[in-house]
């Protein structure tokens, strides 16, 4: 579809069935399977799954992740070139800013366990004329990305979902370039506090997350507030 093609297909079989086990977060994120009223996350069983009810309720203006798109892409920074990885990718809504936003000379991974997401991102990519997305199918346990080969990494309402955190973070730090970002956007909890429903799947909070970030080795390097995001975080980390 226009320069558009999936990677890692050796990796198919296995991420298959990865994905029979673990349900995905965001649409279709690399997760465990989550709680009965995480409507984030479609059902591990790929025939059950509707992508016309998920780009519904992805990308519908009452989800913040949708809502405030244009500031959470702006506030990433992107520049002219830049290779980013979308990791969860989705219904492809981020990947396709993305796409925009690093211009002709850039590139997106669009990385994904669940194969039908990844249709719908070449799909959706091809409709639009866009050839400088690469649909990417990775495990639960690695992002399948070449080594330091990623300027950006952006991780959205997923990274609670990971069963091995430690080592899936691990395969993100090696595709980052040296002095590449990492931007994590995520639910946020205070101990303690009473939660809305829409947090109920969430485990820790920004402090517990930014120092498990720091133990990979990554440094935190920035948490600004975005206008628009009032349940979630915003926050950049670098690779030394």
């Amino acid at each position: 579809m226009r320069g558009v093609k999936l990677l890692t297909m050796a990796a198919f079989c296995l991420a298959v069935a990865c994905s029979e086990q673990a349900g995905t977060a965001d649409g279709g994120k690399n997760s465990a399977v989550p709680a009965a009223t995480d409507i984030s996350a479609p059902p591990a069983d790929d025939s059950d799954i509707n992508l016309d009810l998920w780009l519904e309720r992805m990308e519908v203006g009452s989800r913040e992740l949708y809502s405030a798109r244009e500031a959470v892409v702006a506030a990433i920074g992107l520049k002219e070139g830049d290779v980013v990885a979308d990791i969860g990718a989705g219904t492809g809504l981020y990947s396709l800013l993305f796409a925009d936003g690093v211009g002709p000379s850039g590139f997106v991974y669009a990385e994904d366990i669940e194969p039908l997401f990844l249709d719908l991102i070449n799909q959706r990519a091809a409709d639009d004329g866009i050839n400088n997305i690469t649909p990417v199918l990775g495990r639960e346990d690695d992002v399948t990305l070449p080594k330091e080969s990623v300027d950006v990494v952006f991780i959205a309402d997923t990274y609670h979902y990971f069963n091995d955190r430690e080592k899936i973070m691990h395969t993100i730090y090696d595709a980052l370039k040296p002095g590449g970002s990492l931007v994590l956007v995520e639910f946020d909890i205070v101990p303690g506090e009473p939660r809305s429903e829409e947090k109920s799947h969430v485990r820790f909070g920004k402090a517990a997350v930014v120092a498990e970030l720091e133990f990979i080795g990554f440094k935190l390097a920035a948490e600004p507030q975005i206008e628009g995001l009032k349940e979630t975080y915003f926050i950049r980390l670098t690779k030394p």
